[in-house]
């Protein structure tokens, strides 16, 4: 039991690693976005401040869905529930991360701040998280 255990948690550690990777991709690309189109910049030394700082913050961000993946995944775990198909979950969380965010870039109106943001982003990491996982197969009879 504690080796499935083990077995689970080493499966939501994996799972946290390319959820955060997936978020920072989506984020960089979005902040790679903003900078280019939507944001003003004097010369080529505060274009690269913008996206600098665009990207630094797409970077936190994605750590903290790492984060909140990682904590939801192991409740999970410990309740005997295991995560399928990860590589998709992460993709998801990406691609929620880039939808709402170029969608509050190109439509400024759907700007809620930033609490309200970092809440969505938590709570959608939590959900794609739980709707991934499944109940551990039972162990075979001895």
């Amino acid at each position: 039991m504690a080796s499935d255990t083990g077995d689970r948690i080493k499966i939501v550690i994996g799972y946290a690693i390319w959820a955060t990777l997936c978020a920072a991709v989506a984020g960089a690309a979005v902040s790679f976005i903003h900078t280019a189109f939507f944001s003003y910049h004097a010369g080529p030394h505060d274009f690269w401040r913008v996206l600098f700082d665009d990207v630094a913050t797409a970077l936190m961000i994605a750590a903290g869905q790492g984060a909140v993946a990682l904590a939801g995944g192991s409740v999970l775990a410990q309740f005997g529930r295991s995560l399928r198909a990860t590589v998709l979950l992460g993709l998801l969380v990406g691609l929620f991360d880039f939808v709402m965010n170029f969608l509050q870039m190109a439509v400024p109106r759907t700007e809620l701040g930033w609490a309200p943001d970092l809440v969505i982003l938590a709570v959608a990491t939590l959900a794609i998280t739980a709707l991934g996982s499944r109940p551990a197969p039972a162990a075979p009879p001895l």
